[in-house]
């Protein structure tokens, strides 16, 4: 489908005008959780992500069928500055495991029965280097945000999104400085594996791009700092919202994406849960800005939507006991 914005304006404005959850079926959702066969409470969060996975599907039984992974592949012009381990061919070299379904996240996605879609996003042609002038220039950040946009099924039933793209923990880390402040030391994290060196590396280009580009509202530091796969998550969970579609986040490069969303408007990430904390170290702190409490806390520090598709089990589970319970009065148990 086409995107129904031309200009980063346009986008912001479909942000700010997103659709909230059905109060009416959370509330018949809380009601039946209270019925059914277990003492109040005795399923724990799985409870809370039942009742916030009805409000937004809009049935207080809902089913979680047809879940989609997305996974965006672009590459960075920052490499440039020696921030990764690999060379940025394996960006590319990457997006053909997943196509020949050899990646962790084929796995993943086949073993919790998700939809998985690779989209390359013009891999011949990298994104600016951000220490010298924007990622991005209007025209291209809106298209990122377009094929994020145009990727999402609308019959999915939750969506999760993942990236390839080297360089692109550096563009986060340098995201999250911009929109939450702090120091580059704050954000940065070993990325693909880099020395000490390469941490001090990080830091001073991350601390670069952002006294270049700082200052500018969330939508255009995704511009200037972040790069096409980024931005094509950004677009995919703006449109998992406009159609009520629950969202997993995955790690500290997912995250950051959402992030120009939430503080382009309050609220903005209201249909999405936080899969996992990762071992990348600007992702807790980045959770706790967002104050989104992680599902799960394995260690991982994959991306590619990895974690969130671990965490789309724990999801699974909740629906599938909150879903298929008898009720007290169904089941003949007295409930006291």
């Amino acid at each position: 489908m086409t995107a129904p914005f031309s200009s980063l304006e346009e986008f912001a404005e479909l942000v700010a005008q997103a659709p909230a959850a059905d109060a009416g079926a959370a509330a018949a959702a809380q009601d039946r959780n209270g019925q059914l066969t277990k003492p109040p409470g005795a399923l724990g969060r799985l409870e809370e992500l039942a009742i916030w996975y009805a409000g937004w599907r809009g049935t207080p039984r809902p089913a979680l069928a047809a879940p989609q992974v997305l996974v965006f592949a672009a590459n960075h012009g920052v490499t440039a500055q020696g921030v990764s381990a690999f060379p940025a061919e394996v960006t590319g070299q990457m997006v053909q495991n997943f196509q020949r379904g050899g990646a962790a996240i084929n796995q993943l996605a086949r073993a919790f029965g998700a939809r998985m879609d690779v989209h390359a996003l013009e891999l011949d042609r990298p994104t600016a280097d951000f220490t010298t002038a924007p990622a991005m220039d209007a025209a291209g950040v809106v298209a990122a945000l377009s094929a994020g946009w145009a990727a999402v099924d609308a019959d999915a039933d939750v969506l999760i999104c993942g990236e390839m793209g080297i360089g692109n923990t550096t563009s986060a880390a340098a995201l999250a400085l911009a929109l939450f402040g702090g120091t580059a030391q704050d954000w940065v994290g070993r990325g693909t594996g880099v020395d000490d060196a390469g941490l001090a590396n990080k830091a001073r280009v991350v601390t670069a791009g952002v006294a270049l580009h700082g200052g500018a509202g969330a939508l255009d530091a995704l511009r200037c700092l972040g790069g096409r796969e980024l931005a094509a998550m950004a677009g995919a969970i703006a449109r998992a919202r406009a159609l009520r579609i629950p969202v997993i986040l995955d790690g500290f490069i997912c995250t950051a994406a959402a992030a120009c969303l939430e503080r382009t408007r309050a609220g903005a990430l209201d249909h999405c849960v936080a899969g996992h904390v990762s071992a990348e170290p600007g992702h807790a702190r980045l959770l706790r800005a967002l104050d989104m409490a992680p599902l799960l806390s394995l260690d991982m520090r994959l991306g590619e939507g990895s974690g969130a598709a671990v965490a789309l089990g724990v999801l699974k589970a909740a629906v599938a006991c909150h879903s298929g319970m008898a009720t007290f009065a169904e089941a003949g148990v007295s409930d006291g």
